[in-house]
């Protein structure tokens, strides 16, 4: 082919893959503006961005300041080009649904921590019962804590944004 060819992925019905990825992120400042009213709608609104891309969505939750969500993902796409559509999109969809008069948007970057097939039960179990976990820890140190658990290398000076 001659210098410059475009190439394009496609995806080989023999391919075959098990990824599933927790992504975390935040509300800009860590702001807590996902109201109880509306979280399920925002949580629908992004799954189907999500499996509009051919990925599946094993579990999503969060608390008013963060998401998690478990995502089966399929290897036509990076995870950061997902992640990017999704809270675009439902930066948008907030911001004409619910946020009129102010502007909402998510947090730069986002967490991801990678699992095995075994993990999964615990992972759904964890995501779903964010508002229990949060009783006893802040959504900061879970944050370092999977950082560390991971064995992520990271700088403390862009983790999260403070809360203003």
């Amino acid at each position: 082919m001659p210098l410059g060819t475009k190439y394009k992925f496609i995806y080989m019905a023999n391919t075959y893959t098990q990824i599933h990825i927790q992504t975390v992120f935040a509300v800009q400042d860590r702001q807590s503006l996902i109201k109880k009213e509306w979280k399920d709608d925002l949580y629908k609104y992004i799954t189907g961005i999500i499996q509009n891309h051919e990925h599946k969505v094993l579990q999503i939750n969060g608390m008013a300041d963060h998401l998690h969500i478990l995502i089966g993902m399929r290897p036509t796409q990076s995870l950061s080009d997902l992640m990017k559509i999704a809270k675009q999109g439902s930066s948008i969809w907030l911001n004409e649904k619910y946020f009129k008069n102010e502007k909402f948007s998510w947090q730069a970057g986002f967490g991801a921590f990678s699992y095995g097939k075994s993990d999964i039960p615990n992972v759904i179990n964890y995501i779903k019962n964010q508002e229990k976990h949060h009783s006893s820890i802040s959504f900061q140190d879970e944050y370092l804590n999977l950082l560390q658990e991971f064995n992520i290398d990271f700088d403390a000076r862009y983790i999260l944004k403070s809360i203003l």
